[in-house]
């Protein structure tokens, strides 16, 4: 089912004062109705059980239930909904913790209205976005993985794929770098930036960090 021209968004945020400015500034913004906002996870799982918005905003440290839990708790509800957290915190854990649970990106909140207004509709479309700290933080995650074989289940996502594209597909999936890709396939570092360039395209991912997190957040859902 394709994405509606009217983005219908929940915040959800525990500051009162972010929450009503995410809320003023957003309902402003072209294509984004603001439907409603939750203090708190427990809260937006109620109201996304009776509001269905397209996209949450979800804040990661708030009491009584975390942005990483709810968000998991959400998709597992309701699989259509698309979560983007917004945050002040971009450490490891909190960005890691927040992909895995299916977020469609990790943003921060110094982000001009403007621009958060257009990763809103991405991620409505499904876009994978990181701010730039977060993507190093994923990149040097990934990196720090250690290159197993090319073996193993890839995510349905994939099956359309050829095989050698699935090989490069694991392995960037691992961390490795285009010279990595070569050795291991025994190709050159120009095929690999030519498999690349046709994943992301049939994909319609933007970078090879957007098909990493792509791929480990697929796998985790299996």
């Amino acid at each position: 089912m394709e994405p509606s021209d009217t983005i219908r968004l929940l915040v959800v945020d525990d500051q009162e004062l972010m929450r009503d400015g995410l809320t003023a500034i957003l309902g402003q913004q072209s294509g984004i109705e603001v439907i409603g906002s939750a203090a708190d996870g427990a809260e937006a799982l109620r109201l996304v059980e009776e509001l269905k918005p397209d996209v949450v905003l979800m804040d990661v440290r708030m009491p009584v239930l975390d942005g990483v839990r709810a968000t998991a708790e959400i998709l597992r509800s309701e699989p259509s909904t698309t979560v983007l957290v917004l945050s002040t915190f971009d450490d490891d854990e909190h960005v890691q913790q927040a992909l895995q649970a299916g977020a469609t990106g990790y943003l921060l909140k110094n982000l001009p209205a403007r621009d958060l207004a257009r990763a809103i509709r991405l991620a409505r479309r499904g876009v994978v976005q990181l701010a730039p700290a977060a993507a190093a933080k994923v990149v040097a995650l990934l990196a720090s993985t250690p290159l197993k074989p090319s073996t193993g289940k890839l995510p349905p996502e994939l099956s359309g794929l050829t095989d050698r594209e699935r090989e490069v597909v694991r392995l960037v999936a691992a961390g490795a770098n285009n010279r990595e890709i070569a050795q291991e396939l025994i190709i050159s570092e120009g095929t690999v930036k030519t498999h690349i360039s046709s994943i992301l395209g049939r994909l319609n991912l933007r970078d090879r960090t957007q098909l990493a997190v792509f791929v480990h957040q697929a796998l985790a859902g299996q």
